[in-house]
């Protein structure tokens, strides 16, 4: 049985077309799972064991006249915490919250040149562990978790390199910056990331890289100060974080469990202002 030749041009149109689908099939999607659901009214996060914190330090807070300012992490067992400096800086006192109705209240120290904030509160949570001085590779994965919109959630994203970022406020200063690119976030999530402020960034082996800082909703971007830059605001503030701290390993199809383990630990928190 003889078949009539098609022509040339709708193979090769076949090929593109082919061609074309594949590569949109390859487009990374790294969407966690549903944020897990609140606690029942009454039962907050429990207060870790191996690091208590004393009662007479926990306060009580009205969530309902304060309000969520962002994210902050562990980088020292005894009780010293890294956030944004612009989630603080407009606070006269704050609190680290550790159940869904009580903080602790810790002290503010702002690096006088980055993007960041060293708080100082009696007694601490397990500490995240820095990268430190080992380099870091575009296209390297990075995972946010934290309190966007005052909620558990996180956010996953893939380096894309180094840009000075022009701050205002107090004073106009230029910091170096890591630019990342968004790839996937806790499914429901949408808008922008606020409340994210001061999150960790953390390497697949749940390494702090940097701060979380600033985002670009329109262009799916997320920055954060350098590994550098934190290591050097650390010793500013004469704060010392802990040496043997052990971190999670984090993948692309775990992270929205892994941070919901960091967060029940206490590692990751919410900020809040109790004074303005």
């Amino acid at each position: 049985m003889h078949f009539p030749r098609l022509p040339d041009w709708l193979v090769y149109l076949s090929v593109v077309l082919a061609m074309l689908f594949a590569a949109l099939g390859r487009q990374e999607r790294a969407n966690a799972p549903p944020p897990p659901p609140p606690l029942p009214a009454g039962q907050g996060a429990i207060l870790n064991p191996a690091t208590p914190f004393d009662p007479a330090l926990v306060v009580k807070v009205d969530t309902r006249s304060q309000e969520t300012e962002g994210t902050a992490f562990s980088v020292s067992d005894n009780g010293v915490w890294l956030t944004a400096r612009h989630v603080v800086d407009h606070c006269a006192k704050v609190a680290i919250m550790v159940t869904e109705t009580e903080g602790v209240a810790a002290t503010i120290w702002l690096d006088p040149v980055s993007e960041m904030a060293v708080l100082t509160t009696g007694g601490g949570a397990p500490a995240l562990p820095l990268l430190g001085s080992q380099p870091l590779r575009r296209g390297s994965l990075a995972f946010h978790p934290g309190f966007p919109h005052g909620r558990p959630g996180e956010v996953a994203s893939r380096l894309l390199g180094r840009e000075t970022m022009f701050l205002r406020g107090r004073g106009v200063r230029t910091v170096p910056v890591l630019v990342w690119a968004e790839v996937g976030r806790t499914e429901g999530l949408s808008g922008a990331l606020t409340g994210l402020s001061g999150a960790p960034a953390l390497d697949e082996a749940g390494r702090v890289v940097g701060v979380t800082i600033a985002e670009s909703p329109r262009r799916g971007r997320i920055y954060t100060t350098s590994p550098e830059t934190l290591v050097q605001g650390l010793a500013a503030a004469h704060a010392r974080p802990s040496a043997q701290a052990g971190g999670l390993s984090i993948a692309s199809d775990n992270y929205g469990r892994a941070a919901d383990s960091l967060r029940r630990d206490l590692r990751v928190a919410p900020v809040v202002c109790l004074t303005r």
